[in-house]
């Protein structure tokens, strides 16, 4: 299998480029695409899922769910709707990115409350065939939108439950910085938690907008080839997903980032 079999464009990537277009693209050329809510609300699920069927492109995951360290009802039932979307598209993933810490708690408290929402909802998501991947987020990230900040934490939490209904996120731009990282992909590999791979790099200086900061793969000091020796060692040969936040790649057209971004990822991994 050529490495381009893999490639899986996060459709945050080309964040303004129409929906139907980006999945035009990737069934052009064979690649599979990661969907993001938004989007699928505006253009409606139904609609959506019949048009990734009809164009024969695979949906790689489904962003995003969580946001529940304050686990209320209301959030626990949008998860559940998360769930149901992400089935109705045939998406094996729903990725979740934890939440922040709630008025008047604390990071532990705010890291129970995911203990409690996975428990609430995994047994849901193995009803509908739908992993929940928990997707550790960089610690400059923790205070205001994940508390999970590394693979491990993420796997402590993923162990109460079967590995087919919760897993873990390997996303490059968040993990790069751990000491422990490669021990944790074995970890999560030897689990058979991982759930979704993904690619960013990490630019110096950052932009002033930390949160759209990704680099294009090769612009910054992630060695992207170890990252996918790692994966592919635990014997994941899934897709990968390339998952850019970053203003000034999302101001150019869908089209032309698209490919770039295919060229990158082959560059970079062969």
């Amino acid at each position: 299998m050529s490495i381009l079999e893999r490639f899986s464009l996060n459709h945050a990537t080309t964040k303004f480029w129409d929906q139907r277009e980006a999945v035009e693209a990737c069934a052009e050329t064979g690649s599979g695409i990661g969907l993001w809510r938004e989007p699928v609300h505006q253009m409606g699920l139904a609609e959506t899922a019949k048009l990734v069927r009809d164009a024969g492109v695979p949906v790689t995951s489904l962003c995003r769910g969580g946001f529940f360290t304050d686990p209320t009802a209301e959030a626990i039932e949008d998860n559940r709707r998360a769930i149901d979307e992400t089935a109705e598209l045939g998406a094996p993933t729903l990725v979740l990115v934890s939440g922040p810490i709630p008025e008047g708690g604390t990071i532990d408290t705010a890291r129970e409350g995911v203990a409690e929402a996975l428990a609430a909802l995994a047994p849901y998501a193995a009803e509908r065939g739908v992993t929940l991947a928990i997707e550790p987020l960089h610690p400059m990230f923790a205070s205001d939108r994940c508390v999970v900040t590394t693979l491990n934490e993420a796997l402590d939490l993923a162990a109460p439950h079967p590995a087919d209904a919760v897993g873990v996120v390997v996303d490059t731009y968040h993990i790069w910085w751990d000491p422990e990282v490669w021990n944790g992909i074995a970890r999560a590999g030897a689990e058979g938690r991982i759930a979704s791979f993904q690619l960013a790099d990490w630019i110096t200086p950052l932009p002033a907008g930390v949160l759209t900061g990704r680099g294009q793969l090769g612009d910054g000091c992630i060695d992207m080839r170890r990252y996918l020796e790692a994966v592919d060692a635990t014997g994941f040969d899934g897709p990968i997903e390339v998952e850019l936040f970053n203003d000034e790649i999302w101001a150019r057209p869908g089209r032309e980032v698209f490919d770039q971004t295919r060229s990158a990822f082959e560059r970079v991994l062969t």
